[in-house]
């Protein structure tokens, strides 16, 4: 009948590209979705299903246990101003008293653990589905000029920087200024932001944070992020390699292409690009 893998679905496709990768593996996803930010499709692809609201920590482990579930994995983001609204119940709100932040890996990780002491193992949801993962290299037709190399350069570390400090994962530079920072607006609203402010030729960076918790959060684009930037009129995307998801991969490449935006996998440094 295959292992029980327990799904915690947030929004977007990612929760049916993993529930479908965990049936073509041969085993049975037993999802939790979350009202408000799962789409209610989900069901189609789960043989065990359960709702519940944003913090209901205590009722999603009871199901997992129920389940006969010991492998978990997430998937799928939580919309963090609708996450202003979260009601936790008595686990959850436990587990926040007992945080020192409430950033998004003090979050998750906090979640990790409450699991693992339950005797369930977290497992990264990339082993369903390895083909997301962002290749290394220039990813498009074209690659970055020598003024774009240097805006890399410039803001990598930037990035990291304010990735170790957990509030973003994305920064936006042109002409070696910081042009926009992500914060709780997400990627899309940094990126469009950044093409308000100052117009066509911006650099984004989009990178995995220090101390990300990379089993349940990974940094992911798509067709929708090139979308966006040709729309703000950036010109470059840089992404880290194997550590970040590419959604829509074949249909993000052609419209880069049609609109000449460089996609580029770094790996550890923009060092790579010479």
């Amino acid at each position: 009948m295959g292992t029980k893998i327990g799904i915690i679905a947030g929004e977007g496709d990612f929760p049916f590209l993993v529930a479908q990768g965990v049936r073509d593996f041969g085993d049975r996803p037993i999802v939790v979705a979350i009202s408000g930010h799962t789409r209610e499709e989900i069901s189609a692809l789960a043989d065990e299903i359960t709702w519940i609201h944003l913090g209901q920590l205590g009722k999603m482990i009871s199901f997992f246990k129920k389940s006969g579930v010991e492998r978990i994995v997430f998937a799928g983001a939580i919309n963090k101003p609708k996450a202003l609204n979260i009601r936790p119940d008595f686990r959850a709100a436990r587990l926040l008293f007992r945080l020192k932040s409430h950033s998004d890996n003090a979050i998750l990780q906090g979640v990790v653990e409450e699991l693992e002491k339950e005797g369930f193992s977290v497992i990264s949801p990339v082993e369903y589905v390895p083909t997301l993962q962002t290749p290394k290299g220039v990813i498009t037709k074209k690659s970055p000029s020598k003024k774009e190399k240097r805006d890399i350069r410039y803001g990598w570390p930037i990035a990291k920087k304010l990735g170790g400090m957990d509030i973003g994962q994305t920064i936006v530079v042109k002409d070696k200024m910081v042009i926009a920072v992500e914060a709780i607006e997400g990627t899309n609203n940094t990126i469009l932001r950044a093409g308000s402010l100052v117009g066509q030729g911006c650099v984004v960076i989009k990178v995995f944070k220090p101390n990300q918790v990379s089993v349940v959060d990974q940094p992911s684009i798509g067709l929708a992020t090139i979308e966006i930037m040709k729309q703000a009129g950036c010109s470059v995307l840089v992404i880290e390699a194997g550590k970040s998801l590419f959604f829509e991969r074949e249909r993000a490449i052609q419209l880069a292409n049609e609109c000449g935006i460089s996609i580029i996998g770094i790996e550890e440094s923009p060092d790579e690009l010479d």
